[in-house]
């Protein structure tokens, strides 16, 4: 028999604010975190995008000083919503095998990697720092969350580029469906606003241009849209079973009712056009999940402002909803936060 999965802790670090509550209030406000990069690589490599969807508070001005040291920036995001969202779950007392990490980023520590490299072609290997595999490793931002709360019941990560954060959360449902563990803590970061990533993904044509005003620059399913902002930051979930969140008394923000992974096998970055793949995945999470086409009222939707991609999800919607799609209210958050890549 199926279980109950339900939402018990919420954290993240956004452009939009250091906290969840910050990141709604100015979410909800219709409030941008977008703007200008001031760093001087833009100048020094002639970047030809200048604005991001930057963290609005430094890590540094969170974590301790160790920290910051020995972590890539993605983990440093990833250990600050995953210590809100374990808060606000009220810091459960678990077996440390009965908990689990499911923790996701699309690119990991690029700023490790280069920052290293630089450090090897200036000052030769013996500078190189000896944390520098663990630290730009993709699963560091997982190791780093279950270290933090002693979780020993499996630390994963999915690395499956925009849709990382929410395989993860897929898996993690799966997780808890087969009654190995009772919580994991699920989620994604992101932290890859360096000239090299920013550069290449201009080269593809991915990013928005309109460095004369970023504000408006990530604008989903708009006519004009002309490519994604990119972002950074870290979101987490603390999931558990009904039963086991009742038997706690823990608070209960949602129910998780489903998730399903699916596969376009279609172009390495473009989505399939007619958005087949991601029809698909939308009506097995359906199917899982017991419901129907007219149980869903809201889609927060992939919606990340390129030409290709926005159409390609409207395909996809159209194909499963059809002429209900009209009375379905569909949010965009990508506007406000710019895209957090594999923290989406």
């Amino acid at each position: 028999m199926s279980k109950k999965i339900v939402v018990t802790g919420i954290g993240a670090t956004t452009p939009l604010g250091g906290d969840v509550k910050t990141t709604w209030q100015r979410l909800l406000a219709g409030e941008s975190g977008i703007s200008t990069i001031e760093k001087e690589w833009i100048a020094q490599y002639e970047v030809p995008v200048t604005f991001a969807g930057q963290a609005a508070v430094p890590s540094a001005e969170v974590l301790t000083p160790q920290e910051v040291k020995r972590l890539d920036p993605s983990s440093q995001f990833a250990l600050i919503s995953a210590r809100e969202a374990w808060a606000d779950a009220g810091s459960p007392e678990v077996a440390p095998e009965r908990l689990a990490v499911e923790f996701s980023t699309g690119i990991g520590g690029v700023w490790t990697l280069l920052d290293a490299f630089d450090t090897l072609k200036e000052r030769g290997p013996r500078r190189v720092l000896p944390m520098t595999v663990p630290m730009l490793m993709p699963n560091g931002p997982a190791a780093a969350v279950g270290m933090d709360i002693a979780a020993r019941g499996g630390v994963r990560t999915a690395v499956s580029a925009c849709a990382s954060s929410t395989e993860a959360i897929a898996n993690a449902y799966n997780r808890l469906q087969t009654g190995e563990v009772d919580i994991v803590v699920a989620g994604g970061c992101e932290a890859a606003i360096h000239a090299l990533p920013v550069s290449a993904f201009a080269a593809m044509h991915a990013l928005s241009k309109r460095n004369d005003e970023p504000t408006k620059a990530s604008r989903p399913y708009d006519t004009n849209r002309d490519g994604f902002v990119m972002g950074e930051g870290g979101a987490t979930l603390v999931l558990e079973t009904e039963e086991h969140a009742l038997a706690r008394g823990a608070k209960i923000y949602a129910e998780l009712a489903g998730g399903a992974v699916t596969s376009d096998a279609y172009h390495i970055t473009a989505p399939d056009p007619e958005g087949s793949g991601a029809a698909r995945a939308v009506l097995a999470t359906l199917k899982q999940a017991g419901a129907t086409i007219e149980d869903v009222k809201h889609i927060n939707a992939h919606a990340t402002s390129t030409p290709v991609g926005d159409i390609a999800e409207y395909n996809a919607l159209k194909r499963v909803f059809g002429d209900l799609l009209p009375g379905i209210a569909v949010t965009a958050t990508k506007s406000s936060t710019g895209h957090l890549l594999g923290g989406a």
